[in-house]
């Protein structure tokens, strides 16, 4: 399957307390929000789309940047990790604890949040199920209904939609995706079309035989 992208603004807080320290918490995958994909298509993740995800090593980084380092890690989400990563009834809430002091990126990323300069994340994942409707119109609708993996989340500069629209000034990559991905289930919907068409005039061709 794909690997896809999505991003969107998000309830994204920087806090601090004697356990953690500094830290952000946010949610980057949202249940049940629909969301338009650069005019082509709806798309929504039901609930429950995670459940049996693969969350054993998922990285916590900015805008995708997989040539910096990561800011923080979910090592089979154990305790010492520096990602927590939980999955709640309305999608997958993330704690980030932040090496603020060792780290210039992660102070900056801690000072940004803040601030209120970045309200955006992002998530790289891989679809395992899905479903479509009305794939022969110009705007068909798209449920998620598992996830397979989720390779890393990013704190994005410009989040691409705000659980309601994915443009294309800010997330090309997830674009291309996502039109592969439609493509991808017009075709297969062709096919399905097309072997239940030849099923079908098999089977009337014989029921003809048979009355001959």
């Amino acid at each position: 399957m794909t690997r896809e992208v999505r991003a969107f603004s998000c309830e994204l807080r920087a806090e601090r307390d004697e356990k953690h320290g500094d830290h952000i918490i946010g949610v980057p995958i949202v249940y049940n929000a629909k969301t338009d994909i650069g005019g082509w298509y709806e798309e929504m993740i039901a609930a429950g789309a995670l459940d049996g995800a693969d969350l054993r090593d998922v990285r916590f980084l900015v805008n995708h940047d997989t040539s910096m380092i990561p800011l923080a890690r979910s090592r089979n989400n154990n305790e010492n990790s520096t990602m927590q990563m939980t999955v709640e009834a309305d999608g997958l809430h993330i704690r980030v604890d932040l090496d603020t002091e060792g780290n210039t990126e992660s102070r900056s990323l801690y000072s940004a949040i803040k601030r209120g300069d970045i309200t955006g994340m992002s998530f790289a994942f891989r679809v395992e199920t899905d479903s479509w409707e009305d794939l022969d119109t110009e705007y068909p609708k798209r449920t998620i209904t598992g996830i397979s993996k989720v390779f890393e989340v990013s704190a994005v500069t410009w989040p691409a939609y705000d659980q309601t629209s994915l443009e294309a000034r800010s997330n090309a990559n997830a674009l291309d995706s996502a039109a592969s991905v439609l493509e991808s289930a017009r075709d297969q919907a062709r096919k399905t079309a097309e072997r239940r068409s030849l099923a079908e005039s098999i089977l009337k061709k014989l029921e003809e035989n048979r009355n001959v």
